[in-house]
């Protein structure tokens, strides 16, 4: 029962959190160099990372879906609806959100653990400066901006990676026009939007816990690296969760 009940503390805390940090919305434009730089770093310093794993993820979907098709007659034609709904709607916003949660959430939680363990934030409360506006707000509006279009290139550059394997695989050895027809018969504006929704969810909850761990952080120095454990296998937990849940809605 107390591991439910933490597990029900940290979720009100970071809701606590996230509605503490939308009353500074208005103050952002103040923020703009701080919000930048998150946003690079978020977007710009991640996108190489996704792109090669997105490729090489489509590329395997379409190797297993091929070599599973190649056994029927002329079902190979729907590899690229297979590929294309498969990284629209699953495999693009959760693999980008995995590898958000580990490599930017892990530097949040670390660099504001390291602020609570070392009293920064207490010198900000002290200042009179609320740590939610100029740490956690400027992180959750980045996120939300760079998530979609982090997932829109993983979706995009994953379909390419499925039709180079289902050109050039020997036992597949589809034609790129056939694949593209498919993909175009089955993918449409919904399943895009629907991947989108679930990328913006799991943009904010990754920020959103990874910035709580760290302000929830409390002992010494140690308990810095177990604060960015703990953020980042949270964050991977909520997101299948959630995953679920969005999953179940939007159909």
């Amino acid at each position: 029962m107390s591991f439910i009940a933490n597990i029900l503390e940290e979720i009100g805390s970071c809701i606590i959190l996230f509605l503490r940090s939308l009353q500074y919305l208005p103050t952002l434009f103040r923020q703009k160099m701080r919000l930048i730089d998150y946003a690079c770093n978020i977007g710009y310093a991640t996108f190489p990372i996704v792109a090669i794993l997105s490729f090489f993820i489509g590329a395997v979907l379409a190797l297993q879906a091929g070599y599973s098709l190649s056994k029927w007659e002329g079902a190979k034609q729907y590899l690229g609806s297979i590929v294309g709904l498969s990284m629209c709607r699953e495999l693009g916003p959760v693999m980008t959100a995995f590898l958000l949660a580990g490599r930017v959430g892990s530097a949040i939680t670390a660099e504001l653990a390291s602020m609570t363990v070392y009293s920064e934030v207490d010198a900000l409360i002290t200042m009179n400066v609320p740590p939610p506006r100029i740490l956690v707000m400027p992180r959750l509006v980045a996120a939300a901006l760079m998530m979609p279009l982090l997932t829109i290139s993983s979706i995009v550059i994953g379909w390419f990676g499925g039709m180079v394997a289902s050109k050039y695989v020997t036992f597949i050895g589809l034609n790129p026009a056939i694949y593209w027809d498919s993909l175009k018969n089955l993918v449409d504006a919904k399943s895009v939007s629907d991947g989108l929704i679930k990328a913006e969810i799991f943009g904010l909850v990754v920020a959103l816990v990874c910035c709580n761990t760290g302000l929830r952080t409390k002992g010494g120095p140690r308990e810095i690296g177990t604060s960015v454990t703990h953020g980042v296998v949270f964050s991977m937990i909520l997101i299948l969760l959630l995953d679920y849940f969005v999953t179940k809605i939007l159909m």
